[in-house]
C-alpha cells in the first residue's frame, strides 16, 4: 500500500486555521487578568455536557458523539484568574475592545474586507474544554490575500474569540481541565485550501505567524500559537489535524494524512468489490467471552489483571470507569477478514482507526486497546483461546474478529463503534478531527463539527466598526512582514536573522534606530537579531533597556566606530544601569579614545606572549610560529584596547613588532 505518494497526482490540498493569543491585560468577556497561569487551584467543579438544538432545530453530529462518551468533567479553579462568567453562572461582560483592535490590525495586514459590525456567535463544544459548552467567537474580516512563494494564499476570514481550558489529564470517562487559559483573547486566521505540499503547509504556518507578530500585539512563547491543519486528497474529505503546536510537525502530519486518505479510498474500493456498499450490509455480532479468558496468559484479559490496572491507575467507579462488571467482549465482523490489517497512515493499520474510536467514545483507553485475529498475540495457549472464541461466535474464514475489555457498558459501546467505523469506510474518508503526535502520526479525536453548532449569542451586543477607528489603526500599523523581508534582504541581512527579528519583535527596534538614528540597517539587524539573542540567553536583561538608550548607542557608535568592538560590554552596562546615558557609560569604561603610548606598550606585550608560548627559543621555529604569536598577543592586547583603539591598528602594530623580532 501507498506510503510514498506524488502529492500532485493524488490531488493533495491543505488549509490552515492559525490561533494566536493576544497581548491584552484582561480576558475576552470578563475582567480577569490574561496570561496568569497557575499550577495550584482553590476549588473544583464537576460538570456533565448535554447537546442542545441549533436555531434550525437540529443536533450537531459532534455534540451527539461527545454525549455518547459520558464524560465526567472537572475544572480546577484559581481565584486569581477565573470568575463566575467562566463557569457560566453570570452573563458575559462587554467584549474586550483591545482584542477587537488587534483583530482589525490583522485584517489590515492581510488586506481583508472589515465588517461594519462585529456580531458575537456561539460555537458549541461538548468536549469539556469550555465550561459553558460553547465558545464565543466573532468574524472581523473576510476575503484577504497573503503573498506566498510567488503566488497568493486566500484568507477566508479573521475572527476574534476566547481561548479554551488547558487539559491536565484524560483517563477513561474523566477529563480534568485547568481554567487559567480559559477566556484569553485569540485571533483565528483561516486560509483557503491553497497549499499543495507538506512543506508549503509548514512555510505558510510560519508566514501567518510572522504576520501576527508584526502587529506587536500578540503573545509569544510555547502555547501562544496553535494551528489546525485541514487536509484532503482527490476523492477524500476534509480532515482537521487539531492543535499542531509547531510548524516543524506539519510536513510529517500532512504527509501521513495524505497517505491515510489514499489508503482509505483503496479500502473503500475493496469493500465495494466484496459487496459492502450500504450500512445494512455491515453486520457485526458480539458476545461476552469473559469466561473463555479466565485463565489466560494475557493478564489484561483476566479479572485479576483488570483489578491491578484499576488499582495502579487509581480509577474509580462512575468517575474514570464506566458502568457494569468487567467484561471481555469478542466482536465478529462478517466477511471483513483481512481488513483489520489494511494499511492506513505510515506504520498504522485499520485496527488503529477502530482503536481510536473505541478510546475516545467508549472510554476504553487501557493499552492495548484491542487485539484482533490478524495480529493475535503469540504465547503458549493463544491459538487454543482464539479457536474457542471463533467457535463461540461461529466465525468462518472470511470473518474478522477483535476483542475488547473493560466495564460491560463500555464494551457494548465499543462494538457499536466498530460497526459505525466500517460504515464510514464504505464511504471512504470520514470527516473528523484528529489529534497530532510528534512522530507525524495522528489519532481520532472527534467527528468534524458542522454548521449546526453555530448560533447567535443573544447575551452580547454588536460592536460597530467605524471608518475613523480603522483609519487610526491603519496609520499606526507596522510594516507587513514581506515588506520588511525585502528591505532587510536588500541590506544583506541573512534570512534567518530577518525571520527571528519579526518573530521575536526585534524588527520594531531595528526600524526605530534605523529611522531615528540613521543607523546602518545591517548592523542594527545583526546586533538586535544575533548578538542580543546570545546575551539574552546568557541572562543579560537586555529587554529592560529603553529605546532611547539603543538610539544613543547607535549614534555614539556611528560617530566613533571603534565602539562597535566594545558593543557587548556597553550592552551589559546598559542592561545593568538603564537609567544611565550611553555617553556616561562610555566615560565610565574609558572607551572611544586611545590611551597614551599604547603603541609603546605593544613591545613588552609581544615579549610576554612569546615567553608564555615558547618557554625555550626553538632551534627550528614551526611554520605557524608567527601566526600563533600574533593571535595570542592580539588577544592580550584587545583586553585592554577593545573599544579604545581600532582592531586593525592594533593588529598592524603587533605584526610590525613580530617582524622586528
Amino acid at each position: 500500500m501507498e506510503q510514498s505518494i506524488d502529492y500532485a497526482e493524488v490531488g493533495l490540498i491543505a488549509g490552515l486555521e492559525v490561533h494566536q493569543q493576544l497581548l491584552t491585560d484582561r480576558k475576552m468577556f470578563c475582567h480577569c487578568p490574561a496570561r496568569r497561569y497557575t499550577s495550584t487551584h482553590d476549588g473544583e467543579v464537576l460538570r456533565h455536557m448535554r447537546p442542545t438544538l441549533s436555531e434550525l432545530g437540529e443536533y450537531d453530529g459532534t455534540a451527539l458523539m461527545e454525549f455518547k462518551t459520558r464524560k465526567n468533567i472537572i475544572y480546577l479553579l484559581h481565584e486569581e484568574n477565573v470568575c463566575t462568567y467562566e463557569m457560566d453562572d453570570t452573563p458575559p461582560f462587554l467584549v474586550n475592545q483591545q482584542a477587537v483592535d488587534v483583530a482589525i490590525e490583522q485584517c489590515l495586514m492581510l488586506g481583508c474586507d472589515i465588517v461594519d459590525e462585529v456580531h458575537i456567535a456561539r460555537k458549541q463544544y461538548l468536549d469539556g474544554s469550555i465550561p459553558t459548552g460553547f465558545q464565543r467567537t466573532a468574524i472581523v474580516g473576510v476575503s484577504g490575500r497573503l503573498p506566498f512563494r510567488g503566488r497568493e494564499i486566500s484568507i477566508t476570514q479573521v475572527s476574534v474569540e476566547e481561548d479554551s481550558c488547558r487539559e491536565i489529564s484524560d483517563k477513561g470517562h474523566l477529563i480534568v481541565w485547568r481554567t487559567d487559559r480559559l477566556g484569553m483573547p485569540l485571533i483565528e486566521t483561516v486560509t483557503g485550501p491553497d497549499l499543495r505540499t507538506p512543506e508549503e503547509v509548514a512555510d505558510a504556518i510560519l508566514l501567518v505567524g510572522r504576520v501576527c507578530r508584526s502587529t506587536g500585539h500578540v503573545r509569544v512563547g510555547m502555547g501562544a500559537s496553535r494551528q489546525d491543519v485541514n487536509v484532503s486528497v482527490r476523492g477524500g474529505r476534509r480532515v482537521e489535524i487539531k492543535g499542531v503546536p509547531k510548524a516543524g510537525w506539519a510536513p510529517a502530519l500532512v504527509h501521513g494524512e495524505a497517505v491515510r486518505q489514499v489508503n482509505l479510498l483503496k479500502l473503500r474500493a475493496e469493500l465495494h468489490h466484496r459487496g459492502f456498499t450500504t450500512p445494512e450490509s455491515i453486520a457485526v455480532e458480539h458476545a461476552n467471552v469473559t469466561s473463555l479468558f479466565a485463565q489466560s496468559e494475557m493478564a489484561f484479559l483476566t479479572i485479576a489483571g483488570w483489578e491491578r490496572f484499576i488499582k495502579d491507575e487509581q480509577r474509580r467507579p462512575r468517575f474514570e470507569l464506566g458502568d457494569g462488571p468487567f467484561t471481555v467482549r469478542a466482536i465478529r465482523i462478517k466477511g471483513l477478514g483481512r481488513t483489520l490489517s489494511w494499511p492506513t497512515q505510515p506504520d498504522c493499520i485499520f485496527a488503529h482507526e477502530l482503536a481510536g474510536r473505541i478510546r475516545v467514545i467508549a472510554g476504553l483507553d487501557q493499552r492495548p486497546i484491542l487485539i484482533h485475529t490478524e495480529k493475535w498475540p503469540d504465547y503458549h495457549r493463544s491459538l487454543q483461546e482464539l479457536r474457542r472464541v471463533r467457535a463461540h461466535l461461529h466465525c468462518n474464514a472470511e470473518d474478522g474478529l477483535l476483542v475488547v475489555w473493560g466495564p460491560e457498558e463500555d464494551t457494548i459501546t465499543a462494538a457499536n463503534e466498530v460497526r459505525l467505523r466500517y460504515i464510514d469506510a464504505i464511504d471512504g474518508v470520514p470527516n473528523e478531527t484528529r489529534q497530532p503526535f510528534a512522530d507525524g502520526s495522528s489519532d481520532f479525536e472527534r467527528i468534524l463539527p458542522g454548521p449546526d453548532r453555530m448560533y447567535p449569542d443573544t447575551d452580547s451586543p454588536p460592536t460597530r466598526v467605524t471608518r475613523e477607528r480603522v483609519d487610526g489603526l491603519q496609520a499606526a500599523l507596522a510594516p507587513r512582514p514581506w515588506e520588511r523581508e525585502a528591505r532587510y534582504a536588500a541590506a544583506g541581512v541573512p534570512t534567518s536573522t530577518t525571520y527571528f527579528l519579526i518573530r521575536r519583535g526585534g524588527a520594531r527596534l531595528v526600524d526605530a534606530v534605523a529611522t531615528k538614528c540613521h543607523a546602518p540597517l545591517k548592523q542594527a539587524c545583526v546586533l538586535v537579531g544575533e548578538r542580543l539573542k546570545g546575551l539574552r540567553r546568557a541572562g543579560v536583561p537586555v529587554d529592560g533597556v529603553p529605546e532611547e538608550r539603543w538610539c544613543e548607542l547607535f549614534e555614539a557608535a556611528c560617530k566613533q566606530p571603534v565602539l562597535w568592538q566594545a558593543c557587548d560590554l556597553l550592552v551589559r552596562a546598559m542592561a545593568a544601569a538603564p537609567e544611565k546615558t550611553v555617553a556616561a557609560l562610555v566615560g565610565d569604561h574609558r572607551l572611544g579614545q586611545p590611551p597614551e603610548g599604547w603603541r609603546e606598550g605593544v613591545r613588552p606585550l609581544v615579549a610576554a606572549a612569546a615567553g608564555h608560548l615558547f618557554k625555550r627559543a626553538p632551534r627550528h621555529p614551526a611554520p605557524d610560529h608567527a601566526d600563533r604569536l600574533f593571535r595570542f598577543a592580539m588577544g592580550l592586547a584587545m583586553r585592554e584596547l577593545r573599544g579604545r583603539v581600532p582592531a586593525l591598528d592594533v593588529a598592524n602594530a603587533i605584526r610590525t613588532e613580530i617582524a622586528a623580532r
